[in-house]
């Protein structure tokens, strides 16, 4: 089953005809639920409107915030392990990724309907079932706001202007009166809202309202776990505005396990395709879940859909997104001419397992040397690489979802071989590396390119003309759709975005297990076999052990560029030894020229032009804005 919150012609109405006079209600702090409701589709256009806000954070969600159509297009997965931007930085900030005014502007709305829901004349189960909504559109606000700032203003019914702004000023709660609001909510939700819409699947169900409070409790339960890997201090800290005792972290984890079990136990989910035949169809499966997750009902539990394109292709009045202009090979940009941004680190390449060594990563080793997998000085010519065939024979052994996800150099991706090579070696030896002229090779009377074309349309790598090539030697494919070209301009993506799958409760359910201990109803075998089961759905037929590493591994390459792992990060308290001064690495391919006929080897390697980048603690929290004129206590070191 899914819920899709489709960006549709009745939202859109909202949104481009503010004036429409239901909508236009004075005094501005009171709704006439009489005008608004007096036409059915009245709360329909109203409640479209309050799910179109949601914070889900889909293909629009970009370093600028929600709905950063055409800025650096920078998500979340280019300030971790997983992608490289190909022109700008990496460097996050207390600006990146910010979302306040906007939430309580959604809460003052969501307040508007919460007030006369009593009032409404409409069926005793109809009352019930939007109250729940209410509820689900709550806790997932509060959820949004509590993993950015911590402890915030709760605000649950409509303030009312009386000519006095103090009264209207509401201090901020504690972390942990936050944590549990955001859960208090989210029961209400499961409670009120119906199994299944009799006339939509567009909507929360009580199913979503358990697996985000799967979500949520797990967060919740991470910070008290691990924030003493980077403890705060100054006032907010000393008013528990941040943080969360390590003494909570049981009842959190648990409250996240008896959610998790409880979308589990209802039997309505299950993974897509689960029994691949091969390690092929298992990775044709999970890329095509992504291009089109209508496919998947059994798996997918919340959907944002997209359903129509920016009508005149430029950033204003959008309706879709950009993923298939800015992400795609270079080779494939059909005239645009910002393509080939999204660049998978070797990083995220190296964590996926193998299948002849299941249960842990397995970094691509590229020579003999015993420093290998920590040299990244580029190429030595003492060194004896070890040769390939293909240029992607070398990844053969990996993971299926690597193949679902990456574009690997050499394969096919819209009938086009991607042509990802950043040099060649001569017969005598010379290296040519990143540059050098063509090259007459005498063993076979070919002419060789450095980048492995003659022109610039016939390669997707490494050159760096325009930010419009890869420099990581990996291009990327997840979300993507091979069955259409490229259309140039801008919102033309209408891919629908999968904010929450089974997959993810399962993996929900397996870390809070195996980081509290829990035990009772069998909990210990039954996240073993989450584990697993998702590891058989890429192919997999060797069970793994359920520990830590195991977990987060599965979580990485499982839900890698679902904007997961980015908060991960975040609430393992893992980000600042991550990004320590750090930058991440790519792979070279080479085309060997002393052999005939020629080899390919592979160079670890730093990435080209990009800077080291540290995440500062205080980046934990965001600082919250405005605090001269609203007068709340600021985040700590801001």
């Amino acid at each position: 089953m899914n819920n899709i919150l489709k960006a549709s012609l009745m939202a859109a109405t909202i949104f481009l005809c503010g004036c429409s006079d239901f909508l236009d209600l004075k005094p501005k702090d009171k709704l006439d639920a009489d005008a608004l409701f007096s036409e059915p589709e009245g709360v329909e256009l109203y409640m479209a409107n309050l799910y179109s806000q949601l914070p889900i954070e889909d293909f629009n969600f970009l370093r600028g915030g929600f709905n950063d159509y055409v800025g650096e297009n920078m998500c979340t997965a280019m300030f971790t392990e997983e992608a490289t931007h190909s022109e700008y930085q990496a460097h996050l900030t207390a600006n990146n990724f910010l979302w306040w005014e906007d939430a309580y502007k959604l809460l003052r709305d969501v307040n508007n309907l919460s007030d006369v829901i009593p009032s409404l004349n409409v069926t005793d189960d109809q009352r019930k079932a939007m109250v729940g909504e209410v509820a689900f559109l709550k806790g997932y606000i509060y959820y949004a706001l509590a993993k950015r700032y911590g402890g915030v203003p709760l605000i649950d019914h409509l303030q009312k202007w009386e000519g006095d702004v103090e009264s209207l000023k509401v201090p901020r709660s504690t972390e942990k009166e936050t944590w549990d609001h955001v859960l208090y909510q989210l029961d209400i939700a499961a409670e009120n809202l119906p199994t299944k819409w009799e006339s939509s699947t567009r909507r929360a169900t009580k199913w979503v309202a358990y697996a985000l409070k799967s979500r949520a409790a797990l967060h919740a339960a991470s910070i008290a776990k691990f924030g003493s890997r980077a403890p705060l201090s100054g006032i907010a800290a000393d008013m528990n505005l941040v943080g969360l005792t390590s003494d909570l972290a049981q009842g959190y984890y648990e409250a996240a396990i008896k959610a998790a079990a409880a979308v589990m136990d209802s039997y309505q989910f299950s993974l897509y395709k689960p029994n691949p035949a091969d390690a092929t169809e298992a990775a044709e499966n999970y890329r095509e879940m992504f291009e089109d997750p209508s496919r998947a009902p059994e798996e997918t539990i919340f959907i944002k859909g997209y359903t129509k394109e920016s009508p005149d292709g430029t950033m204003y009045g959008m309706l879709g997104h950009n993923y298939n202009i800015y992400y795609g090979p270079s080779q494939l940009a059909n005239g645009w001419p910002h393509p080939g941004r999204m660049n998978p680190n070797l990083e995220l390449v190296d964590a996926y397992e193998s299948y002849s060594n299941p249960g842990v990563s397995a970094p691509i080793v590229t020579s003999d040397a015993p420093n290998d997998l920590t040299d990244y000085s580029g190429y030595n010519p003492s060194k004896h690489y070890r040769k390939f065939d293909t240029p992607y024979a070398i990844f053969e052994d990996k993971d299926a979802r690597l193949w679902g996800t990456v574009i690997l150099p050499g394969t096919q991706w819209k009938n086009t071989t991607i042509n990802i090579q950043a040099g060649y070696i001569k017969p005598d030896g010379t290296a040519c590396i990143y540059s050098g002229n063509p090259f007459n090779n005498p063993n076979d009377g070919k002419t060789y390119y450095v980048f492995g074309g003659a022109n610039k349309t016939d390669y997707s790598g490494f050159d760096t003309e325009g930010g419009n090539y890869t420099r990581t030697g990996f291009s990327f494919k997840k979300f993507l759709d091979q069955r259409i070209d490229v259309v140039y301009g801008y919102g033309k993506g209408i891919t629908d975005y999968i904010d929450i799958r089974y997959a993810e409760v399962l993996l929900n359910y397996a870390e809070a297990v195996v980081e509290s201990g829990y035990t009772a109803d069998g909990a210990h075998e039954r996240a073993k076999k989450a584990l697993n089961d998702i590891r058989r759905r890429a192919a997999h037929t060797t069970d793994i052990e359920l520990t830590v590493d195991n977990v987060k591994r599965e979580r990485l390459v499982e839900l890698a560029f679902e904007n997961k792992h980015f908060w991960d990060l975040y609430r393992r308290r893992e980000y600042h030894t991550l990004c320590n001064a750090s930058s991440m690495h790519a792979l070279l391919p080479v085309i060997d020229l002393r052999e005939n006929p020629a080899k390919y080897i592979f160079i670890r390697a730093d990435i080209q032009r990009v800077a080291k980048f540290t995440f500062l603690e205080r980046m934990y929290y965001h600082a919250i804005p405005g605090t001269t004129a609203n007068g709340l206590i600021q985040n700590p070191q801001y």
